[in-house]
């Protein structure tokens, strides 16, 4: 029995430490992760919600050696002296063909690319609003909509913050599996939240793990360039060994007809059994043309980057290169980033995907609730920087789990209200979104008492308004995209009202608390937040242990 005693002090020091290290890892960079989750949840449809976002669009897809036939005679006549064609067939998920093109010689502030969808059926470039899309989400995920480097390097250091209170989280909670089945809501307070990021955490525990592990692994060029500096003496050179299918090469400068490529594209499905994913032409129309073919990237769980390719004479169509069976190290790295991107998911999976990841969003949202019940119980009363500590973390915590959400909402009611023909609108609804986020950052820490109901009230109503707005400036609305099983667009409205309910009924829970609180202030009873009044409990006062003091509630934390 001795000699196991140092061994329970040891362990409970390192589950001590371990706590200390989760509490502070998740605080630091909480409110960013929050909006990473979320925004990086919602880029698993990026598709779709584009579609949604653009509804004066619809098409049908076609066959990959039909689109890229399209795609070629389109590019022959309006991109014929541009330095790469990229396309993309289209595919149940965008059923427009995807082009984009390498201007020769771009003017001043243009960044020499120009992107073009084309109607399946008709080959024509098809226009509609001005919208970022579902790229906007995705964009936002991991640069946080910040400049080239910086957004990137924010966005990692929070990845590895986050997966350090991930691991430092299990070996805290040491019953956390048996607590995954322990939720009593009806205690309230610190034991709720506590219950709730337990269940959160360990739904969806081994997708965090792989989640955050994997958003890393993405950036391991840039966050750990060493390795690659110390064996290349041109970082070119690792990007064209590993990335072979996006290898440049130089033109020859003598002029000579590019290759038919759909019967290249055919020839490779046969070969793959497969569909081909893209198509990248490097110098078109030049005697040193090069067609590459990538696999489809949802064909399997590796990276289209890292995925099985093709390489032909552009000119004479001869098979120069190919490789289908990538190395172990290719492999391992294409599964992991295809893992994180969730490409390959279909439909049921993909939905996995995304309530995972929601349970994810709400981990972390509940990790920063809890992280104010824990300090409002152990409050000082008369103690001034506590308070403007918990004030902080509370305004931030509001402003952000509710304001995060309303910006998502106003992003979205900003592409249906704002005029279609509206020069700029892509900019403005992004606007609309930190706006909003701002807006409610401002609130929260100007009405502490009222900030969780109402702004949790105000994400419910801005989502629920999502629907309405799409009926009242479109044709396909909820009425009309139901009975014609129109998915895309029907389940994008009725996910916008499930978070509306979800948030209502947030709000409602909340707006409860202060009630609960007075009630149990009239009735004596000794409950986290700042001191009761002597005269109504004198004798709960004397029976005190010393040096405790009773408290009633604050009531502005849900």
């Amino acid at each position: 029995m001795k000699a196991a005693k140092p061994k329970a002090q040891g362990e409970e020091g390192l589950r001590q430490s371990m706590s200390w290290l989760h509490t502070w890892a998740g605080l630091i960079f909480g409110w960013v992760l929050y909006a990473m989750f979320l925004t990086g949840t919602l880029a698993f449809f990026r598709p779709e919600i584009t579609g949604w976002m653009q509804p004066e669009i619809q098409a049908r897809p076609i066959a990959s050696v039909q689109a890229v036939e399209q795609a070629q005679r389109y590019l022959n006549e309006h991109a014929p002296d541009a330095k790469r064609w990229f396309i993309t067939p289209p595919s149940n998920r965008e059923p427009l063909i995807q082009l984009l093109y390498q201007v020769p010689k771009p003017k001043p502030g243009e960044r020499g690319f120009v992107r073009v969808k084309l109607d399946p059926q008709s080959g024509q470039a098809v226009t509609g609003r001005e919208t970022r899309g579902g790229d906007f989400f995705y964009r936002f995920h991991f640069e946080l909509e910040t400049a080239f480097p910086w957004g990137r390097w924010l966005a990692s250091i929070a990845g590895m913050f986050m997966l350090v209170a991930i691991i430092s989280g299990i070996i805290t909670h040491k019953k956390i599996f048996a607590d995954f089945f322990t939720f009593r809501p009806r205690k309230g307070g610190q034991r709720a939240w506590m219950d709730g990021h337990n269940a959160l955490s360990v739904l969806g525990l081994p997708f965090h793990l792989m989640i955050t592990f994997s958003g890393l692994v993405l950036f391991m060029v840039m966050l750990m360039p060493a390795g690659i500096h110390a064996v290349y003496e041109n970082p070119r050179q690792y990007t064209d060994e590993v990335f072979k299918s996006f290898k440049i090469t130089p033109p020859l400068n003598q002029p000579a007809p590019t290759v038919p490529l759909a019967p290249l594209v055919a020839q490779a499905e046969q070969h793959w059994q497969g569909r081909v994913g893209r198509v990248t032409v490097n110098n078109p129309g030049d005697a040193g043309a090069i067609v590459t073919l990538v696999r489809n990237a949802a064909d399997g769980v590796s990276y289209g980057r890292l995925a099985p390719y093709m390489r032909f004479n552009g000119v004479t169509g001869e098979l120069q290169e190919g490789e289908d069976e990538l190395s172990a190290t290719v492999q391992t790295a294409g599964i992991i980033t295809g893992l994180h991107l969730g490409l390959f998911a279909e439909p049921l999976l993909r939905w996995l995907y995304f309530l995972v990841s929601l349970a994810g969003t709400g981990m972390v949202g509940t990790g920063l609730v809890l992280w104010i019940a824990k300090r409002r119980q152990k409050a000082r009363p008369g103690d001034a920087r506590e308070a403007f500590s918990l004030r902080l973390v509370d305004g931030l915590n509001a402003g952000t789990i509710a304001g995060v959400v309303f910006g998502v909402a106003a992003f979205f009611l900003a592409n249906r209200l704002l005029p279609a023909d509206m020069p700029g609108r892509q900019v403005w609804e992004v606007r609309a979104f930190f706006s909003a986020w701002g807006l409610s950052l401002i609130y929260a820490f100007l009405f502490q008492r009222r900030k969780w109901p109402d702004l949790l009230a105000v994400a419910a109503v801005a989502l629920a308004l999502v629907p309405l707005a799409n009926a009242c400036t479109t044709s396909r609305h909820l009425g009309v995209s139901l009975p014609a099983g129109d998915w895309v667009m029907a389940g994008f409205d009725l996910t916008c009202l499930a978070g509306a309910a979800l948030f209502g009924w947030m709000a409602r829970k909340a707006g409860k608390a202060p009630a609960k609180a007075a009630a149990k202030a009239r009735a004596g009873k000794p409950v986290a937040g700042k001191p009761v009044a002597a005269s109504s409990i004198s004798s709960r006062v004397a029976e005190a242990a010393p040096g405790r003091a009773v408290y009633e509630p604050r009531g502005d934390t849900p």
